[in-house]
């Protein structure tokens, strides 16, 4: 069967996850109420093409964080990606690279820094960063991180606790005793993932990373690093003011896949807001839900300068390895262009904010 959208890559991956690995990956929190919601969010959402333009040569380069990229589309840090395929975050960032797409590594990777910059060398790397309760540690991965020409941290800001997910409590979810976190391997955080009751990766995070962090820890991080800092988990406009006034360079509006608190805004809802309040001064991204190239258009036209996708990689991987990811992302970028093309933008200065509307501006007619 050829593959022709995300949808079909997951249930292709379907087939070949465990059901630990596979509930860890597709799982939000609660209710999963907005893990819905972050697909519903955009099909509320109206584009209003523009005709007769000449899309007969497409520009959808993009420059982020001084990078030149191929495309408005990058990968967002997942954890654990050996659970889905041996070829795990080096396949994935290969892919990654080799479709001009910013890559970013998790802090809870089966993959260490080290390891994926010899890998995919060519690939333009972020590190995802979480806070441990001993800042040495966190020092410490912020060094390897600059060492292996990393471009850029990433705080998730939204993760002093892991959410309450359901199926990992139900499967006492651990990771495999074949992989580690392999950051941690001959350093005082552990690097096994094991459940002694209940989630394994809940506890993990409850006995090391620091609950106590606030804003002035921004502070600290950037006394210790010349990286660019992008806080991850902005959901409101006043945090991203906040992240502005602690000199931030970037944020990723994100409700961290729907996995931390139920009920939030999807992520595409809350992009508006933060956009209105600091879209002028700070690098705007987002993260949740985008499945097709007209979400990578919606985001766009409300702002955000480019996007990041974290399970459609997971399904691909897990589908057929660094192949899968190159194959998925090849689908996608077919599908923006269509979209940029069809509403009618050659290139980023064509896109107008008045090319998508909600629906209900249209039930009121």
């Amino acid at each position: 069967m050829v593959l022709v959208c995300v949808e079909d890559f997951e249930q292709k991956a379907k087939e070949h996850l465990e059901k630990n690995a596979l509930d860890y990956y597709k799982s939000g929190a609660g209710e999963q109420f907005t893990l819905s919601l972050n697909r519903e969010a955009f099909r509320k959402l109206r584009l209003r093409p523009r005709c007769l333009r000449d899309v007969s040569k497409l520009d959808v380069g993009c420059k982020i964080l001084g990078e030149q990229m191929k495309w408005p589309l990058g990968i967002a840090p997942t954890a654990m990606q050996k659970m889905a395929h041996p070829d795990g975050e080096i396949g994935n960032a290969r892919a990654a690279g080799k479709a001009g797409s910013i890559f970013i590594l998790s802090t809870l990777s089966t993959t260490s820094l080290e390891d994926l910059a010899a890998g995919a060398p060519d690939t333009v790397k972020w590190f995802q960063l979480y806070i441990y309760k001993d800042r040495s540690i966190t020092e410490k991965l912020v060094r390897r991180a600059e060492k292996a020409n990393f471009k850029a941290l990433v705080l998730t800001i939204d993760a002093p606790i892991f959410g309450h997910r359901r199926a990992d409590v139900r499967n006492n979810f651990s990771l495999p005793s074949h992989l580690t976190l392999a950051n941690f391997q001959g350093v005082k955080a552990t690097g096994v993932v094991t459940a002694t009751g209940a989630s394994g990766i809940n506890e993990y995070v409850s006995s090391q990373f620091d609950p106590t962090i606030t804003w002035q820890d921004i502070k600290w991080l950037k006394s210790i690093t010349q990286l660019p800092i992008v806080v991850k988990g902005i959901l409101t406009a006043e945090d991203a003011v906040l992240a502005k006034e602690f000199g931030c360079s970037g944020v990723i509006v994100s409700n961290h896949g729907a996995r931390q608190i139920d009920t939030v805004p999807a992520s595409i809802e809350a992009l508006p807001e933060v956009v209105r309040a600091v879209g002028n001064d700070l690098l705007v991204m987002m993260d949740g839900g985008v499945l097709q190239g007209n979400d990578i258009f919606k985001a766009l036209a409300l702002g955000a300068k480019t996007v990041f996708i974290g399970r459609p990689a997971v399904w691909a991987l897990a589908y057929n390895g660094q192949k899968g990811v190159e194959e998925m992302l090849s689908v996608l970028r077919k599908d923006f262009e269509i979209t940029m093309a069809l509403i009618g933008c050659q290139s980023f200065k064509d896109i107008q904010s008045s090319m998508v509307i909600h629906e209900s501006a249209y039930s009121k007619l």
